[in-house]
């Protein structure tokens, strides 16, 4: 025992233990002689905003009698008599259920008494009865009895509010006398809206009840006074008012304080009927001297037991440090523990930022998974919307975004590709320039999206004109060599409801950019593309020629051609793209229908894809479509096929459709007679003749009709149809719709 207790490591937990202890009372004496006051204060601030939120539960209750009394007058029969001076009891009954259903609805009101000028007869919520039994049976008081408030009532008054009284009741069920506190609100008859007299009785501890005055702190209490600065209410134990009221020397009015003995009061004026309430709050807590020689007591016993605690405890945790100490690889040295200790905790701490970074990379993944899902149209699942909720501090700060589509495309030089992590982290950095809050977000392959937070939505052109010009320098300095391309959406409330609307504005405003715009960042909102395509037939029979006539320099030259017309007409992105596979297509068909076929092909077809989707770069589109030509071309002329088989009858009618192709004319090219030739047809291709020609035909005529201005009789006569007519009605036949029709329903998607 003594070995261990003159231990170094004993010795050392032990002062440790002592500073701890040092540092802790003297933070309790300091707490300590602060803590009283800092508790009354913030007592005092709560019972302020209590007394604020009971101001506004009886202008609650008032507002909600002035709109029963308003109720009231709107209600039929504003004459209960007939024609012969009678009372009409059909009448009354009906207004007693009227006001009975009223009133059911405010638990705070006793009763409600509606009565007519010169009629007996009063109504209440209970029933009917004379005015005398009610307020000199049933509402007993000493001074206010029914002459008093027939005197009062007849006279010209606005609305009053009777100070609150002990009227003895006579209950309905046992007939015994009750003392309850009740307060008359009476209806004003000066501009009433009928000549019915309204007096209603409030349950003034029922109407205390709704005002929560639970959270007022002890010995605090309020007094509630009229216009006039009569005392309608209290609760609490009563003071002298009228003393209080000259100490303020007549001046009440709203925000006003003073001190007075031992309580404070503030003056609270309400803003819907001016009543003041008069707040008076203990100045100090009783007993503060007990509390203080406890507060004492406690210090003192509390540093005694620590002391003890200490010395127990440092002979206790001994072993464990031992423990520790093996655990960061220092147990077996000699040496200081603490210093062992603390080595450890740094080595620790170097780890814990690993996996800080980590974390950090982690957050940055989740917030983009959240991001792209939040492009999906909803519904989404409840732990989606839960990532949601936990990412939109960081996505949507503001009350407004605006969402960005930014594409890159890849040096001329050949270099080592880079990782679309470092681009995204460079375009983060660069644009954050332009707004410090700015996110970037990787979507595929070269193409990202960003999202600008905004106060207000006017913050959007001077964004729009400040991010163009960190494009320009981002070309020219962090990522020189690239060439940006990208929009810029709307302005839309923070929400991740507009995500997929706003996606959908940015990818529409790049597909629509016109592929030889100059200005790096176009504006989303502005007009979509409307600009027709430059795709002739005649070219495309012509690229089929060449094709099988092995003219790789003519495919070449045709091919640059239709895409070089149409980049100069300024049509979009999407149109363009729509030209790009319309001619690879083109060939890919005379391949296929040539009966070529190979792993060369696919890859052919894979490189043009992701040339045109994942990077939209029509130049290397155009590299790949020449690169298609020569290999198809190539393998054509090597190819010679028996012409009497499907291919090259494919072939044939796909190059030929818009001529006079008939029965005779396709045996005499395939060497054979038209009865063999229509018998084989039907039995290789499943179909007669005439209808695989139209189908053929009529394909052809819908992408006119769908991307060309050509009239529709123009359109039958380029697909081989002379007559008008007869093209409609065989387009009608197969399609079930009119040429013109079909055309508005594709102008309308």
């Amino acid at each position: 025992m003594r070995r261990w207790f003159f231990n170094l490591g004993v010795l050392q937990v032990f002062g440790a233990m002592l500073l701890v202890i040092l540092v802790m009372s003297v933070s309790n004496w300091m707490i300590y002689r602060n803590s009283i006051s800092d508790i009354y204060n913030q007592m005092v601030d709560h019972n302020a905003k209590a007394v604020q939120s009971m101001i506004r539960s009886f202008d609650d209750s008032f507002r909600a009698v002035n709109h029963l009394i308003y109720t009231i007058h709107s209600l039929p029969y504003d004459n209960v008599l007939d024609t012969d001076g009678s009372v009409d009891m059909s009448k009354v009954y009906t207004l007693q259920q009227q006001v009975e259903s009223l009133m059911s609805s405010n638990d705070m009101v006793e009763d409600v008494i509606v009565f007519y000028d010169n009629v007996p007869v009063a109504i209440t919520s209970r029933g009917t009865s004379s005015l005398r039994h009610l307020f000199e049976q049933k509402y007993r008081h000493p001074v206010y009895d029914s002459q008093s408030w027939l005197k009062f009532l007849r006279s010209k008054h606005d609305m009053q509010v009777f100070p609150a009284e002990n009227f003895t009741i006579l209950t309905g069920s046992t007939q015994e006398y009750l003392m309850k506190k009740l307060m008359v609100i009476t209806g004003g008859n000066r501009m009433a809206l009928s000549n019915k007299n309204i007096v209603v009785l409030i349950d003034v501890d029922k109407l205390l009840a709704q005002v929560n005055r639970v959270s007022l702190i002890p010995g605090a209490s309020l007094v509630v006074m009229d216009q006039n600065r009569q005392v309608l209410m209290g609760t609490g134990a009563n003071w002298d008012l009228v003393e209080v009221i000259n100490t303020f020397k007549g001046n009440v009015r709203d925000e006003t304080s003073l001190t007075r003995e031992n309580y404070e009061y503030h003056v609270y004026q309400s803003d819907y009927n001016g009543f003041i309430y008069i707040h008076r709050v203990p100045y100090q807590f009783q007993n503060l001297e007990s509390v203080t020689r406890a507060n004492r007591s406690i210090i003192l016993t509390s540093i005694a037991s620590a002391l003890i605690l200490s010395a127990l405890l440092s002979v206790y945790l001994h072993r464990p440090v031992r423990n520790i100490l093996r655990l960061l690889g220092g147990g077996s040295s000699k040496g200081n523990d603490f210093r062992k200790i603390y080595s450890g905790i740094v080595k620790l701490q170097t780890e814990n930022q690993q996996y800080r970074s980590r974390q950090q990379f982690l957050d940055s993944e989740l917030r983009r998974a959240v991001f792209l899902r939040a492009l999906e149209e909803p519904p989404h699942s409840e732990e989606e919307l839960r990532e949601m909720e936990t990412c939109k501090p960081d996505l949507l700060p503001h009350r407004y975004f605006v969402m960005g589509a930014l594409l890159l495309e890849r040096p001329a030089a050949d270099g080592d590709t880079v990782p679309a992590g470092t681009l995204s982290a460079v375009l983060q950095r660069e644009l954050r320039n332009v707004r410090p809050d700015a996110v970037v977000v990787h979507v595929r392959a070269l193409r990202f999206l960003a999202l600008f937070p905004l106060r207000e939505t006017g913050e959007r052109p001077t964004l729009l004109r400040r991010l163009r010009e960190a494009v320009s320098a981002m070309e020219q300095g962090a990522l020189e060599g690239w060439r940006i391309r990208g929009c810029l959406s709307k302005a839309y409330g923070a929400d991740f409801r507009h995500f997929p609307e706003a996606y959908e504005e940015v990818r529409e405003g790049m597909y629509n950019r016109p592929v030889n715009a100059e200005e790096a960042i176009l504006d989303a909102a502005g007009r979509a593309d409307r600009r027709g395509m430059h795709l002739p037939l005649d070219q495309l029979e012509k690229l089929s020629n060449c094709l099988i006539g092995g003219k790789h320099e003519e495919t070449a030259a045709i091919i640059r051609d239709i895409l070089q017309r149409n980049a100069g007409q300024n049509i979009g992105l999407r149109r363009m793209e729509h030209v790009a596979r319309t001619l690879f297509y083109h060939m890919f068909r005379l391949a296929e229908a040539s009966g070529l076929d190979g792993d060369a092909l696919e890859a052919l077809e894979r490189r043009f894809h992701r040339a045109l989707e994942e990077e939209g770069d029509i130049g290397r589109a155009e590299r790949i479509l020449i690169e298609a030509a020569g290999h198809i071309g190539s393998r054509i002329r090597a190819v010679k096929p028996d012409r009497l088989n499907p291919a090259f009858i494919s072939q044939y009618i796909e190059l030929h459709y818009m001529e006079d192709l008939y029965l005779d004319h396709m045996a005499e090219v395939l060497g054979t007679t038209p009865k063999y030739f229509s018998n084989y047809f039907k039995k290789t291709f499943g179909v007669t003749f005439v209808d695989y020609l139209s189908k053929v035909r009529l394909a052809h005529a819908r992408e006119l009709l769908r991307n060309t201005t050509l009239s529709i009789a123009e359109v039958g006569e380029r697909v081989g149809y002379l007559n008008a007519s007869t093209f409609a009605t065989t387009f009608k036949k197969y399609y079930g719709i009119s040429p013109s029709d079909f055309r508005k329903q594709e102008l309308g998607a």
